[in-house]
C-alpha cells in the first residue's frame, strides 16, 4: 500500500534533493513579511518518479535565479516542496496544505492529467494558481491554470501530419497503445476523429490500454507485429503510456528485434530521461513531439543546461547533468512567467496576477519566445518532431516556423 503521509520540504535559494524532509514546516513564518512561498506538487516517488521528480529541483533553480536576482517585488521567493507518491488523490490533498497552511500563492505541479484534474477544484476553490507543464489532451480551459505545454492541435497533430506525409514514411495505419487513463483515451479520441476527417476506415487503426507501472509488453507487441503484417499500407505505433511504463517498452522493442525502419514509434510522452540506461543503438529513428528538444540551438538552452549541470552536482542531485527534457524547461519557464505576471501586477494577489497574464512573454531555451494571450491561459510555444540518436537524446527532424495559436477544444473530439 502507498504511503500516504504528506511529506513537505522547504528551499530557499538553493535545496538539494537529498536534503532529510519535514512534515509541513518552514523557516520563516506563513505570513513572514520579507518572503512569499510557492508550492510543487510533482512526485518523487512511485510510478512517474523516473522523470517527475526533477521538476521540482529545476523549480528550486529558477526560484534561485528569482532570488540572486533580488527576488520579486522585493521579496524572497521560497519553495515549499511535496512528494505526492505518483498517488492521484494525494497531489489535491498535498495542494489544498500548500495554499491553505502554507500560504502559497501558486503552484507548480502535476504530470498525468488525472493528477492535474485532482488539483483543479482545489485552486479553483482557493483562488490560486497552478500552472502546468505537460503538453496534455486540451478539453479543458481553467482560468485557474496556466498551461504551459501544448494542446493536440499544436504538437499531436502536426506530428500526426509529418509520419503521414512523404517524408515522414506515407503512415497508413495506426497502433495506439497508452496508459489506462484520460490523456491516452483523449488523445486516442480526437486522432480517430482526426483520421475519420481524412477518410481513414476504422480497420486501419487499433487501440489498447495498459495500467499504470505496467512493464510486461510481450504480448501487446506480438499483437502489433501482427497488425503491421496486414495488408493496408506502412503502420506505425502511437504510444501513449507513461511513467516507467514506457522504458519497459523499449526494452521490449529491442528485445523483438523491431527497427523504425520496421514499425516507427511515435512516443507522444517519450523524452531523453526516459532513453537513460538504454541501449538506443536499436532505437534509432523513433520518433517524438515535444515544444522543446534539449539538442536545440539557442543562447537560452545552452545557458540553461549549464546553469543545470551546476545546479545538480553543486547539491548532489541524483540526475544526470546533461540531460535537460521538456516538462522541466516548461516549469522553469513557468516560474519566470509567473513572477513576470506578478511584476506586472504590483502584487502577488492571484486576481490581479491573472489579470496581468495578457502579453507576457518569455525567451524559452526553446528558441521561441513564448507567451500568453487574452483568450485562455494556454502558453502560445513551438514545437518539435525528434528522432532518437545513438546518445539517448533525440536529433530534430521538424520544428513549427512559430508559435501556433493555442487551440484548446479540438474539433475532432
Amino acid at each position: 500500500m502507498m504511503n500516504r503521509r504528506k511529506f513537505i520540504k522547504v528551499a530557499g535559494a538553493i535545496t538539494g534533493a537529498a536534503a532529510a524532509p519535514a512534515i509541513i514546516s518552514s523557516a520563516f513564518g506563513a505570513g513572514h513579511s520579507k518572503t512569499q512561498k510557492i508550492g510543487c506538487l510533482f512526485s518523487s516517488s512511485g510510478a512517474m518518479a523516473n522523470v517527475e521528480g526533477r521538476l521540482n529541483s529545476v523549480v528550486d533553480m529558477a526560484v534561485a535565479e528569482l532570488n540572486a536576482a533580488g527576488g520579486v517585488l522585493g521579496k524572497t521567493i521560497e519553495t515549499v516542496i511535496t512528494d505526492p507518491a505518483s498517488d492521484w488523490p494525494l497531489y489535491a490533498q498535498n495542494g489544498r496544505q500548500l495554499l491553505l497552511q502554507e500560504k502559497c500563492k501558486a503552484l507548480f505541479g502535476c504530470w498525468t492529467s488525472v493528477s492535474r484534474k485532482s488539483v483543479l477544484p482545489v485552486v479553483e476553490q482557493n483562488d490560486a494558481l497552478l500552472y502546468y507543464p505537460l503538453h496534455f489532451e486540451g478539453e479543458e480551459n481553467s482560468d485557474s491554470v496556466v498551461y504551459m505545454n501544448s494542446p493536440p492541435a499544436s504538437s499531436v497533430l502536426p506530428a500526426l501530419e509529418y509520419m503521414m506525409s512523404e517524408d515522414g514514411g506515407s503512415a497508413s495505419r495506426f497502433y495506439m497503445v497508452g496508459s489506462d487513463y484520460v490523456w491516452p483515451r483523449t488523445i486516442n479520441k480526437i486522432n480517430k476523429g482526426y483520421f475519420s476527417s481524412l477518410g481513414i476506415s476504422e480497420e486501419s487503426y487499433k487501440e489498447t490500454y495498459v495500467p499504470f507501472g505496467f512493464s510486461n509488453f510481450q504480448t501487446i507487441i506480438n499483437d502489433i507485429r501482427d497488425f503491421a503484417d496486414q495488408p493496408g499500407g506502412p503502420p506505425i505505433i502511437i504510444l501513449t503510456v507513461v511513467g516507467s511504463s514506457i522504458p519497459a517498452f523499449f526494452k521490449e522493442i529491442i528485445n523483438q528485434g523491431i527497427l523504425a525502419s520496421d514499425i516507427p514509434i511515435l512516443g507522444l510522452d517519450v523524452l531523453e530521461a526516459d532513453l537513460e540506461g538504454l541501449d538506443t543503438t536499436s532505437l534509432v529513428g523513433h520518433l517524438n513531439c515535444w515544444a522543446y528538444l534539449q539538442n536545440v540551438e539557442s543562447e537560452a538552452n545552452t545557458q540553461i543546461k549549464s546553469n543545470w549541470a551546476s545546479f545538480v552536482k553543486s547539491n548532489g542531485l541524483p540526475y544526470k547533468p546533461d540531460v535537460m527534457i521538456d516538462p522541466m524547461v516548461s516549469a522553469y519557464d513557468g516560474v519566470h512567467m509567473w513572477a513576470k505576471a506578478v511584476e506586472k501586477a504590483g502584487t502577488f494577489e492571484v486576481p490581479a496576477v491573472k489579470e496581468a497574464f495578457d502579453g507576457i512573454t518569455f525567451n524559452c531555451p526553446s528558441g521561441y519566445e513564448i507567451s500568453l494571450g487574452s483568450e485562455n491561459n494556454y502558453v502560445a510555444r513551438g514545437v518539435f518532431i525528434g528522432s532518437v540518436n545513438e546518445n539517448q537524446a533525440f536529433d530534430i527532424l521538424w520544428q513549427s516556423d512559430d508559435t501556433p495559436k493555442p487551440v484548446p477544444f479540438s474539433p475532432y473530439a
